[in-house]
């Protein structure tokens, strides 16, 4: 909210973050669920109180979540920017780049672009990375020995008197290759985002006509055991060789982020922000399994939830600070935000 419209979330209870999570839910149950009007396209002409349209108050609910997110936030941000208030934020910068000389039509019409710009990344971005970075809590609580080479490079790399920072990324090897199996070992779109031909096409022999719908197996791609030995296992080894990233091992990069034309447009934001995510949390915290009455490591596993976009399903760790130092730096991050 406040990188794509210089607004301060108000927590989790914050009226838009409640709404685009209402967006991404209804979104991704209507994505992947069957409907009667899927198989029977003319059902859309029919008026939701018939027998077997119900759908259509399902549909209308799902497109005014989405409008709502489009348009309220954006009004906001245009309002602080019309009283004169310093906002400092993306969709600002993209507004200040329309020629006040174009007509009406035109501006409203490069507003509206803007508007689904913000929409867009605030849906997509937002629950992706939430997702990838539960993924890491759980991937450590279950691969201690992977947190705690996580942590020597971070000592001998960053020390233990500063946060890390984007400067000392290409001398984090190990944590690159976290971020990377990370991406790889949680598919957080496991069949990718629905794509359409617009033209008949021939793939290895299979004639496929123009118009049908295409879904790439991310999950599959991803977890090709010719490709990844044991798939199942979180090991970010499996990306370094000669103490360097190993450019010969399939990229989860050209895979998680989408296909084509249509490629995450903010996926080096994406990356960057995992990347600077991962290695702070890294530096600064201990993430251990939760303990039962005998005093034993409760044991969990790799469950996610189905749908469009996916998450681990729900599990316990114990998030403490590795040390005096690291927690005067968790306290000064938070007194300076």
């Amino acid at each position: 909210m406040q990188l794509m419209y210089g607004l301060e979330a108000k927590g989790e209870q914050d009226e838009f973050i409640a709404t685009v999570e209402e967006a991404m839910a209804l979104t991704s149950q209507y994505t992947t669920g069957n409907h009667p009007v899927d198989v029977f396209p003319f059902l859309r002409h029919l008026p939701g109180w018939i027998p077997g349209a119900g759908f259509q108050y399902d549909f209308a609910r799902c497109k005014a979540a989405i409008t709502y997110v489009k348009e309220a936030a954006f009004a906001l941000m245009k309002a602080a920017l019309d009283r004169g208030d310093s906002t400092s934020c993306s969709l600002a910068i993209l507004l200040s780049r329309i020629d006040g000389r174009s007509s009406d039509a035109q501006i409203a019409y490069q507003e509206d672009v803007i508007k689904n710009v913000g929409l867009i990344a605030f849906e997509a971005g937002s629950d992706t990375s939430y997702s990838t970075l539960v993924s890491v809590f759980l991937a450590m609580t279950l691969y201690p020995e992977v947190q705690k080479k996580a942590q020597e490079e971070l000592d001998a790399v960053v020390g233990p008197y500063r946060l890390p920072g984007f400067e000392d990324r290409g001398a984090l090897v190990y944590i690159n290759a976290i971020v990377k199996e990370a991406m790889r070992w949680h598919v957080v779109l496991p069949l990718g985002v629905p794509h359409r031909t617009i033209e008949d096409d021939v793939i290895d022999g299979y004639f496929i006509p123009a118009g049908s719908m295409i879904l790439a197996n991310t999950w599959a791609i991803l977890h090709d055991p010719e490709a990844y030995d044991n798939p199942e296992e979180f090991r970010p080894e499996r990306f370094i060789r000669d103490g360097k990233l190993d450019p010969t091992v399939r990229d989860p990069y050209a895979y998680a982020f989408g296909y084509g034309r249509r490629v995450c447009a903010g996926r080096y934001f994406a990356d960057e922000a995992l990347y600077l995510a991962i290695a702070s949390i890294l530096h600064v915290f201990n993430i251990t399994a939760p303990l039962d009455e005998q005093g034993r490591s409760i044991k969990t596993e790799l469950r996610q939830t189905s749908g469009l976009l996916t998450y681990p399903k729900e599990f316990r760790c114990v998030v403490t600070p590795r040390s005096e130092e690291a927690a005067s730096l968790i306290k000064g991050a938070v007194s300076s935000a």
